[in-house]
């Protein structure tokens, strides 16, 4: 199985880590083990925490990080569940955490899972191959108003409303490449050759519905940051607006003391704040990163600390 990793603002996440030889870690994320494996290239006594929900991500990041594995934990689970993680280690507090979101490069470039509009293969887009919802029943059992809502508020495409109308016209639809042609159907010919790929949204869209990537990520972030030692922070890469909307939102929250309304002329709950934003604008690639690696144009990571 070839998992080519290429880690993200990886020098940048090291930095922002301010990793201790001896401290405990969390990757929620571990895909190829691209970051895992830089982090545990920092320490010495110290352990990393790392989970992913795709068995394909897990078998080829424990042969990425087979010299670390002294160091290392795996855990096949979503980072949601972070908490309960640590908590069945018998772990309290950690002294830094890390997540890569949004789907992997070798999710887009392994045909058979059906994340790409680029190949033909049966509509899956698991993240985890157990999961019982699959692209295959989004596509054909919802109804057009709830794709229409799907594919309007995650992939923010002003088409929703026809597309999901194309769809529903033309179930079964079994294939990826049926769907990118049932979605091209949905566009003027001057809309299929301005900017994006016509599909890019709506497979975007699907994926996200499929793998619940949304909904849990706040309350994810939350219970994440709980666990954090005084002085340690979450790192937090994000690919698109959806995602990085929520987690500048959430860290601005956890940040904030004073749970008073806003028309009260003084404080009187008295609560001081746990964390701080460390970044007010999220940390975006270097032009060399870009060079290099094309697919890092659309990351951004922001930072939160314990204080």
């Amino acid at each position: 199985m070839d998992f080519n990793h290429v880690p993200v603002l990886a020098a940048e996440i090291i930095e922002n880590l301010h990793i201790k030889p001896d401290g405990i870690y969390f990757d929620g994320t571990l895909g190829g083990g691209g970051h895992s494996s830089l982090i545990c290239s920092h320490l010495s006594s110290g352990r990393l925490i790392a989970t992913d929900r795709d068995s394909n991500a897990i078998k080829a990041a424990s042969d990425r990080l087979a010299p670390y594995m002294d160091r290392v934990t795996i855990v096949k689970d979503n980072f949601s569940n972070a908490k309960y993680v640590l908590d069945n280690l018998d772990i309290d507090g950690i002294d830094g955490a890390m997540l890569d979101l949004g789907v992997s490069s070798h999710q887009l470039d392994e045909p058979e899972r059906g994340f790409s509009y680029r190949f033909d293969a049966p509509l899956d887009m698991r993240m985890d191959t157990d999961a019982p919802l699959s692209a295959y029943e989004v596509v054909n059992e919802y109804s057009q108003q709830d794709l229409t809502r799907i594919i309007f508020d995650y992939g923010e495409d002003k088409n929703a409303r026809k597309i999901a109308k194309k769809i529903v016209e033309k179930r079964p639809i079994r294939t990826t490449l049926e769907l990118v042609e049932v979605i091209k159907s949905a566009f003027s010919p001057q809309e299929r050759h301005e900017g994006k790929h016509p599909a890019k949204r709506t497979f975007q869209a699907i994926r996200i519905e499929v793998n619940n990537e949304l909904d849990m990520l706040s309350g994810a972030i939350s219970r994440l940051a709980d666990k954090l030692s005084k002085g340690s922070r979450l790192c937090i890469i994000t690919f698109h607006s959806l995602e990085d909307r929520i987690v500048k939102t959430t860290f601005n929250q956890l940040s904030q003391g004073c749970t008073c309304p806003k028309d009260f002329p003084v404080c009187v709950c008295g609560n001081e704040p746990k964390f701080r934003v460390v970044t007010r604008k999220p940390i975006l690639p270097s032009e060399k990163e870009l060079a290099e690696n094309p697919r890092s144009a659309s990351s951004k990571l922001r930072v939160l600390e314990r204080i």
